[in-house]
């Protein structure tokens, strides 16, 4: 487990793809668990850790995680979040070209909790939630491209649902129409940037990671 930003309230660390936020039915090892496990070491703490989960990203993605370490964190970040105060910046790597380099994406999805999947609407549907994005494309070539996604939503499958729309699915993303599969069954989208205020000042703080090595190599 890497730790990427840690105080007397929070705690940012980089998930893995393949790893789930929080405990499953899979019974896999989940990120919450392993950074339980690095607090109770690290402070010498007794009995059950407090961990506050502030926002989560689908098994499949990699990228920073933000979690409160006490209450106080937990409910001055989750605020935060609910009010859309935090900046969040991914990268993803998907197949084809946007017809344009950048642009606001402007949909409504409605979720199939039993299929887990998205269905995206040009216009407002009934039960349908607004969706909100806006990419840039950072680098392409005749098959792939590289693009800085900036949330103003936060829907499920989000990033995903949208970008499959305008014909450019991420890499090994075979829900919402990749070509092919990975052999990690990861997909090629990260969150790469995540800003926030502290919970006790009104200092910011930005937390970021790399594109992945292995997207550069397998492209470019």
């Amino acid at each position: 487990m890497k730790v990427l930003y840690e105080d007397n309230h929070l705690i940012a660390v980089y998930k893995p793809s393949g790893v789930p936020v929080q405990p499953d039915e899979s019974g896999d090892a989940s990120l919450m668990d392993l950074v339980k496990e690095y607090l109770k070491q690290k402070y010498h703490k007794q009995g059950q850790v407090f961990l506050g989960l502030l926002h989560r990203l689908d098994r499949p993605v990699s990228g920073v995680i933000l979690f409160a370490k006490t209450s106080k964190g937990a409910s001055r970040l989750s605020e935060q979040f609910r009010l859309h105060q935090t900046l969040k910046i991914y990268q993803a790597l998907v197949e084809g070209k946007p017809k344009k380099d950048a642009a606001t994406l402007i949909h409504y999805l409605k979720k199939n909790s039993v299929k887990n999947k998205v269905t995206v609407y040009p216009e407002s549907t009934k039960d349908a939630l607004y969706a909100e994005l806006s990419y840039t494309v950072l680098k392409s070539d005749k098959t792939h491209s590289l693009l800085e996604i900036h949330l103003k939503t936060g829907r499920p499958h989000q990033i995903r649902a949208q970008l499959a729309t305008i014909g450019c699915p991420i890499v090994g993303d075979l829900k919402y129409g990749a070509c092919h599969p990975l052999p990690d069954k990861s997909l090629r989208l990260a969150a790469v940037s995540l800003e926030f205020r502290l919970a006790t000042k009104e200092e910011i703080v930005k937390v970021e990671i790399p594109t992945p090595a292995e997207w550069e190599l397998k492209v470019y």
